[in-house]
């Protein structure tokens, strides 16, 4: 049976990204599933093997269709050369910075060219990204514009559970206003058929609450009545497997437990509150609504503890599981 290909770029070489990677390359429960292919430097991979102390042969080759399952053996693609003389753990910097988006470019560039069947994703320094001039704030971003995607659909996953965001980056003032039957409706339209790409054509999603009890019939916020139900009993109308508003406080234990496919939350803390307390570790993020695959770890570059080998892997393992699992349905 073929195991799907997964790019996994390096991540910011200053932060715990590398030595993610090569935890989690090491495991069996990884190699028994896929074929990892990660893009970035020999030299720093060579590091983050030896402070892990793991017994990993690296093999860099030059195409994505070299990458074999040689067991305890990591392949890479070798994307410039960071001069270790400059190089230092757990700071800022634009050579880092640099670096890192190259590496995401590559990943990438394999994927829009359908030699990688998926990218999971590891750390980046914001920071850093900004100080080697690089225009984007993040790994979504990049995604967008190297994919040619307008506005790019955020999916955390964690034990199963899977939530939507209606709104994310913006203070809960705005929010309130972005809360429209019409944005409503859309975006649950745009969820629906990023679920069926994955693979996922059963079950009913679920809207959160966003008052308290719903709002009690307008006592306690009219958000509920004035867009949320509305669009709702349209979008039953018109075919579409969804329910709510279910009160934010049952919902996310609700679809835990299987009785929903997913979640639409309403705004960010909201369902990352909901995703990080069932694990936090296993909360992965999936971006949709791109031509290519993509998972991502849901942490930062942890530059306290970078270069001590004490990071855990739990999560990268998650994001090389999801991708896997999905890879196979997403590029029908």
């Amino acid at each position: 049976m073929r195991k799907v290909l997964i790019a996994v770029p390096m991540g910011d070489p200053a932060g715990i990204g590398p030595e993610i990677v090569v935890k989690a390359v090491s495991k069996k429960e990884i190699q028994d599933i896929a074929r990892v292919l990660v893009v970035g430097d020999g030299q720093i991979l060579e590091k983050a093997k030896e402070i892990c102390k793991l017994p990993l042969k690296l093999k860099r080759i030059e195409k994505a269709e070299d990458c074999g399952e040689e067991k305890d053996t990591l392949y890479y693609l070798q994307e410039g050369k960071i001069p270790m003389e400059e190089f230092s753990y757990g700071k800022v910097s634009a050579m880092c910075g640099a670096a890192a988006f190259s590496y995401i470019k590559k990943a990438i560039e394999l994927a829009n060219h359908k030699e990688v069947d998926a990218v999971a994703t590891t750390p980046i320094n914001k920071e850093s990204l900004k100080a080697a001039g690089v225009p984007y704030i993040g790994h979504t971003e990049i995604f967008g514009a190297l994919t040619g995607t307008d506005d790019p659909l955020t999916m955390f996953e964690c034990n199963g559970m899977r939530v939507f965001f209606l709104t994310r980056h913006v203070s809960l003032r705005k929010m309130l206003d972005m809360i429209t039957k019409e944005r409503i409706k859309d975006y649950v339209k745009r969820c629906l058929e990023a679920l069926k790409k994955l693979g996922v054509s059963e079950g009913t999603m679920a809207i959160a609450g966003l008052n308290p009890h719903c709002g009690e019939h307008g006592l306690f916020g009219d958000e509920e009545v004035r867009e949320i139900i509305p669009a709702v009993e349209e979008l039953q109308k018109e075919g579409y497997p969804v329910v709510g508003p279910i009160g934010a406080d049952s919902v996310f234990h609700q679809a835990a437990q299987g009785r929903f496919n997913s979640v639409l939350s309403l705004y960010h803390d909201q369902g990352h509150i909901a995703t990080k307390t069932l694990d936090f570790d296993r909360t992965i993020a999936i971006t949709n609504g791109m031509p290519i695959l993509r998972t991502s770890v849901d942490h930062g570059t942890a530059f306290d503890i970078a270069g001590t080998g004490v990071a855990g892997s739990i999560s990268m393992e998650e994001a090389i599981r999801l991708a896997a699992k999905y890879a196979d349905a997403f590029q029908k």
